[in-house]
C-alpha cells in the first residue's frame, strides 16, 4: 500500500509559476513510476507528466511540454511538478499517482490549481 499526499496548489495569475509536491509513504518509493494527472470541471481526468522509478525517464503531455517539469527525490519519497508560464486552461485539480506493473494503482486526494487571466 502507498499513501500519497499532494500539496502546493493555489491561485496564481497567468504567466506565473507553482510547484506541486507529492509525498509518499509505504513501500519502496523508487519501485514506482510516478505520474501527475489533472481534472478540470466538466472534463475527464488527463495525463500531465510521468517519471520512471530512478528518475531517468520523463514523459509529458503535449499541452505542458516546455512549461512543466516533473522530478523526484527518492531519498525524500517525494515527486514534484514545477509549473511555469501557467495558463488559465491549466486550472484543474492535480493528482499524483503511483504505478506498478503499468497500472496507476495509488492516487492522492488532489490539490487545486487555479490560474486567473
Amino acid at each position: 500500500q502507498v499513501q500519497l499526499v499532494e500539496s502546493g496548489g493555489g491561485l496564481v495569475q497567468a504567466g506565473g509559476s507553482l510547484r506541486l509536491s507529492c509525498a509518499a509513504s509505504g513501500r519502496t518509493f523508487s519501485n514506482y513510476r510516478m505520474g501527475w494527472f489533472r481534472q478540470a470541471p466538466g472534463k475527464d481526468r488527463e495525463f500531465v507528466a510521468a517519471i520512471s522509478g530512478n528518475g531517468g525517464n520523463t514523459y509529458y503531455a503535449d499541452s505542458v511540454k516546455g512549461r512543466f517539469t516533473i522530478s523526484r527525490d527518492n531519498a525524500k519519497n517525494t515527486v514534484y511538478l514545477e509549473m511555469n508560464s501557467l495558463k488559465p486552461e491549466d486550472t484543474a485539480v492535480y493528482y499524483c499517482a503511483a504505478a506498478a506493473a503499468n497500472e496507476y494503482k495509488y492516487w492522492g486526494q488532489g490539490t487545486q490549481v487555479t490560474v486567473s487571466s
